[in-house]
């Protein structure tokens, strides 16, 4: 296989052209993901090679998208539902959580729902607080959904054409600001797990969790770290259920130290989960306190001056590993 760069939306492009291909149960739907191909260009092409039949724009309307896609799972196809924003899947809750996530229980494991529903949320551009959230808590709370949060092209790809092959609900949940980013990605057949989580930099000082757009950034911040001398190790989960537990705990151990850093609100986010795991289960290997840097707890803002204030930057990741490790000096 030949490396290649390629930017994170033909990534996902590229898998779901080869599950397409691969599997004739695999359809999309989704606002403007036929004629337009899409906002970001994901489906660019599909229609053209798919039809009709297999390729759908829909009205607007997120709870009859989401409901057709849960029913066609259940009636064994395999839908991908595009919902524009992750703001507008809250009209399908209902759908999302009382009857995809629950089915396969209910029905005593006799029923699935391979149903996998792509949206994008975060930060970027002055789209405003119904258009900015970060939600993924929203879910990774429900029992019988996976998580799934991609931070480069490898692993956009990778995990989509796994969540494509589950026989359970699957989030996908991509970043406003990573369609146009590019990484390597070989020429083949790429298959990422669920519950794998990546190494994205090795360190020794602290351990760094973060996820979807916090990667980069957070990878930023370990390069300014490490200009000073400090070495930060960056742990990207890929998904959040299942959550790599071992990987977390086996880090924390290595730097006894961990930040982690989520986009979402501080309050009520994975972040703090991850943190009361830690603290739990490797108390013991802590020199300094788990500390969770997040988004402030209020709407995202449309001026972008204070949206960029409202969530996590560079120089406030830095400013915290500075502080998590000051606090290991004093004790």
């Amino acid at each position: 296989m030949s490396d290649r760069e390629i930017m994170y939306r033909d990534a996902l492009r590229e898998a779901l052209h080869e599950e397409m291909t691969r599997n004739p149960e695999v359809f999309v739907i989704g606002e403007g993901i036929a004629e337009r191909g899409g906002s970001y260009k994901v489906t660019e092409g599909l229609l053209a090679e798919f039809g009709a039949k297999r390729v759908r724009d829909t009205p607007i309307s997120e709870a009859s998208m989401i409901g057709v896609g849960v029913g066609a799972a259940i009636a064994g196809a395999r839908p991908v539902v595009e919902i524009l924003y992750i703001d507008f899947a809250m009209l399908g809750m209902d759908q999302i959580v009382n009857q995809a996530a629950k089915f396969r229980l209910m029905t005593g494991g006799e029923g699935r729902v391979p149903f996998v529903l792509r949206t994008q949320g975060g930060t970027g551009g002055g789209v405003a607080a119904q258009h900015s959230q970060s939600l993924e808590a929203l879910f990774y709370h429900i029992p019988g959904l996976r998580v799934v949060m991609p931070s480069t092209p490898y692993d956009a790809k990778g995990l989509l054409k796994y969540a494509l092959r589950q026989p359970d609900p699957v989030m996908f949940l991509e970043h406003k600001h990573l369609y146009m980013t590019k990484g390597h990605v070989p020429d083949g057949e790429i298959i990422v797990e669920f519950g794998k989580a990546d190494i994205k930099r090795e360190g020794t000082d602290v351990t760094l969790i973060a996820w979807s757009n916090m990667i980069p950034r957070t990878l930023e911040a370990a390069e300014a770290l490490a200009a000073e001398g400090i070495s930060a190790e960056v742990l990207d989960p890929r998904t959040l259920v299942p959550l790599d537990r071992e990987a977390v705990l086996k880090s924390v151990a290595k730097t006894n130290r961990c930040v982690i850093v989520q986009e979402a609100v501080r309050r009520g986010g994975v972040g703090s989960d991850i943190a009361s795991i830690i603290q739990e289960e490797a108390f013991y290997d802590l020199d300094a306190p788990v500390t969770v840097l997040g988004g402030m707890n209020t709407p995202i803002p449309f001026n972008l001056a204070l949206e960029q204030a409202s969530v996590p930057q560079k120089e406030n990741i830095v400013e915290v590993v500075k502080r998590v490790l000051h606090a290991d000096l004093v004790a």
